[in-house]
């Protein structure tokens, strides 16, 4: 017998307040919040089936909360949309795939913090895409690549006095940007 059992007749009541505050914290918006917090009450009980009982009913809805806020991003966010955040529950891509069935065990440290690292990721690459070509090259070879200075002086043909300016204004607009649509 599960710990928890759902209760759906009892979330608008219970819940509504909290998912809304949770969500209003993310999107700003308060009428966006409300529907985001209806599709994660029908989202829920769509998925119901899926529910093991193991977490408190607020987490999973929660869960399912934090699915449809990233969702709404890669909505609006055009090239947020065509980079697909890909959540890698089983490995296999079966029908019925809807993040909706396929909520993430809530006690999981790591699905949390997977989400989050691919929405940084997304926000960094968006932010870098902005970046003048010289700054995001040399950035990516430094910072991401880990290059030496060295080679990056070679293959781009600066010194490395120049390198050190170029990286520092690319983390100062890399910075402004992540601030502006992050943070």
């Amino acid at each position: 017998m599960p710990a928890h059992e759902l209760q759906p007749d009892k979330w608008v009541d219970n819940y509504a307040d909290y998912l809304f505050n949770y969500a209003v914290g993310r999107v700003s918006d308060g009428e966006l919040a409300k529907d985001l917090v209806q599709e994660t009450f029908i989202a829920g009980l769509n998925s119901a089936k899926n529910y093991k009982g193991d977490a408190a009913e607020r987490t999973w809805l929660i869960a399912i909360l934090k699915r449809k806020v990233i969702d709404h991003y890669r909505k609006i966010n055009s090239k947020k949309g065509k980079a697909e955040v890909r959540i890698n529950y089983s490995g296999d891509e079966g029908e019925g795939d809807w993040l909706e069935e396929r909520v993430a065990d809530p006690y999981s440290k790591d699905g949390d913090n997977t989400i989050e690292n691919e929405e940084l990721g997304l926000a960094i690459q968006d932010c870098i895409a902005k970046l003048p070509k010289k700054q995001a090259t040399a950035f990516n070879m430094k910072t991401i690549q880990g290059m030496s200075t060295e080679d990056i002086c070679n293959e781009l043909g600066i010194n490395p006095s120049n390198l050190w300016v170029i990286i520092h204004r690319a983390r100062t607009a890399l910075m402004g940007c992540m601030n502006e649509n992050w943070f």
